[in-house]
C-alpha cells in the first residue's frame, strides 16, 4: 500500500500550530510526526511542505449545488471541482433543488447523484415542509446530515409558516435541524413600504435589500426557532446569522454543552453594505449583507464562541439572473472556491487566528454534525487535508473560476494565500491548479456510535 509523507509543514490542529509531518496510507492519516517523532517505515512519496500550513480539509455545512433540476447555473461536478480547488473536502447540500429533496424518493435520488458526480465527500439535507414531518423517522441518520427548515425565506413550497407544523418538526426528530430564519410577514411589510417609496420604478435599488430583509425580520424568526427548540429539547443549528441583535440569543458555552448552535457565512464576514456601491446585486443574498457594525459584531462573535461555524451558503446563479435590484435580482453568490483564502486574508488582517479558522471551518462542523472520523488531523482519521502557502499573491480572474456560473464577486481581488494541494481520503484531488475530475468522494457518516 502506497505511503505518502507530507514533510515539514506547520500543522494547524486542535488549537495549536506546530512544525511536523503527516503520513497518509490507505486513505487515512497513519502517522502525525511532531516533537521529533521518527517515521515508522519508509514512504513511497514525499511532498516537501516547507513554508506551508497543513490544515484539516474544510467542511462546508451549507452549499447549494443546484443539482438536480437547476443545472444551467451549477451542478455537482462543477461545484465540487470548485470546492476541491478551495481546500473544501466535505460538503452538505441543501434541498431546494428540482425536485425538492422533501420525499424519501427524492432524497435517495440526490444521494445517488452525489455519489455519481461529487469529487469531494458529501451528504445532503432532507427538507422540511408543512406536511412531511411524518417522514423524519424513516431517515437514515447515519447518511443524512440533518433537516433543513425554511422559517421565512420562501423556496418553492418549502416555507414552513404554520405553528402546528413547526411544533411537529421540532418535536418530531432527534436529528439536527438547520434553520433559515427570516420572518416572512416583516419582509412583506417592508417590501410594500419600499414599493410605495419607489412607485413608478420597475425595481427597488439593491441597497434597500438589507432594509427589506431587516434586522427585525432576522431576529423575530431566530428568536422563535430558538424558543421552539428549547421547549422541544431539539438540536438546532441556525444558519447564516447576519445581525448583531441575533447574537444575544446564543451562548458562548463550550460547543460540547450546546444544543443550539450558530453559523456565520463568509459573505457576511467579508463584505458590508458599503460594497453594494461597487458590487451591486452580485452580493445580494438572503439574509442580506448589512451595515458594517453587524459585520464587526459577527467577527467578534466568531472569536468569543457565540458563532460556532463558518460556512459559505455557496449559491451560484448566472450573471443574467443577478441583473436587477432588490426585487428582480436572484439572491446568492458562488463562494466555495474562495472561502478559505478569504478567511485567511482576515487572519493576515488580525481579525482571526489561524487556529480559530480551523476550529470554525473544520473541527466545529465535525462536532456539531457528529461526523465520523473527519475534521481533525488525528491518526486513524480520514486523510482530508489541505496544504496552503502564505505570501503567494494571486488575482481572482475569470479564467480561474471553476463554478459553472463563471463569475465571482471577488473578481479582481488579490489574495495573499494560495491553496496548493487538497486531499480527500488520502487522494490528491487538487494540485498545480488542476482538479482530478475522475475521483469521487465518499459519503459522510454521522452519529456512527448511536
Amino acid at each position: 500500500m502506497k505511503r505518502t509523507l507530507i514533510h515539514n509543514a506547520t500543522i494547524v490542529n486542535e488549537g495549536e500550530s506546530i512544525q511536523g509531518s503527516v503520513v497518509i496510507e490507505n486513505g487515512r492519516i497513519a502517522e502525525v510526526l511532531i516533537d521529533w517523532k521518527p517515521i515508522s517505515a519508509p514512504c513511497d512519496e514525499t511532498i516537501d511542505a516547507t513554508g506551508c500550513y497543513l490544515l484539516p480539509g474544510i467542511i462546508d455545512d451549507h452549499v447549494h449545488f443546484r443539482d438536480p433540476g437547476l443545472t444551467h447555473k451549477a451542478d455537482i461536478l462543477t461545484e465540487s471541482r470548485a470546492a476541491a480547488a478551495g481546500g473544501v473536502t466535505s460538503i452538505m447540500d441543501m434541498p431546494n433543488t428540482n425536485p425538492l429533496t422533501t420525499t424519501l424518493d427524492a432524497l435517495n435520488a440526490k444521494l445517488d447523484l452525489l455519489n455519481e458526480k461529487c469529487i469531494v465527500n458529501h451528504s445532503c439535507y432532507f427538507g422540511a415542509t408543512n406536511n412531511n414531518y411524518n417522514e423524519f423517522g424513516k431517515l437514515d441518520k447515519h447518511r443524512v446530515c440533518g433537516i433543513k427548515l425554511f422559517m421565512g425565506s420562501s423556496t418553492g413550497n418549502m416555507l414552513v409558516d404554520k405553528m402546528n407544523s413547526l411544533l411537529n418538526i421540532f418535536n418530531g426528530t432527534d436529528m439536527l435541524i438547520a434553520a433559515h430564519c427570516e420572518d416572512q410577514e416583516v419582509i412583506k411589510k417592508n417590501t410594500a413600504k419600499y414599493k410605495e417609496m419607489f412607485a413608478g420604478a420597475d425595481d427597488i435599488p439593491v441597497q434597500k435589500h438589507p432594509s427589506i430583509r431587516s434586522t427585525e425580520a432576522c431576529y423575530n424568526s431566530t428568536e422563535l426557532a430558538i424558543r421552539l427548540a428549547g421547549i422541544a429539547g431539539a438540536k438546532l443549528h441556525v444558519l447564516h446569522i447576519s445581525t448583531a441583535k441575533e447574537l444575544s440569543l446564543f451562548s458562548d458555552a463550550p460547543l460540547s454543552e450546546k444544543l443550539i448552535t450558530a453559523e456565520a457565512c463568509v459573505p457576511h464576514l467579508f463584505f458590508s453594505s458599503t460594497d453594494y456601491k461597487t458590487l451591486g446585486s452580485r452580493i445580494k443574498c438572503n439574509p442580506a449583507i448589512k451595515v458594517k457594525s453587524n459585520r464587526e459584531a459577527l467577527r467578534a462573535a466568531v472569536n468569543s464562541g457565540l458563532i460556532d461555524v463558518i460556512a459559505t451558503d455557496h449559491a451560484p446563479h448566472l450573471l443574467s439572473e443577478k441583473e436587477g435590484g432588490a426585487l428582480k435580482a436572484m439572491s446568492g453568490m458562488p463562494m466555495i472556491q474562495f472561502s478559505l483564502v478569504s478567511m485567511l486574508e482576515l487572519v493576515d488582517e488580525g481579525v482571526f487566528t489561524l487556529e480559530t479558522i480551523v476550529n470554525k471551518m473544520c473541527h466545529a462542523p465535525a462536532e456539531i454534525y457528529n461526523i465520523h472520523q473527519r475534521g481533525y488531523i488525528r491518526e486513524g482519521y480520514q486523510a482530508d487535508l489541505v496544504l496552503v502557502r502564505p505570501d503567494t499573491p494571486w488575482e481572482v480572474t475569470t479564467d480561474k473560476i471553476l463554478s459553472k456560473c463563471g463569475w465571482s464577486p471577488l473578481e479582481g481581488h488579490t489574495f495573499n494565500w494560495k491553496v496548493e494541494k487538497t486531499f480527500a481520503n488520502g487522494h490528491l484531488i487538487y494540485t498545480d491548479n488542476t482538479v482530478d475530475d475522475a475521483y469521487r468522494g465518499e459519503e459522510l457518516r454521522f452519529n456512527i456510535n448511536d
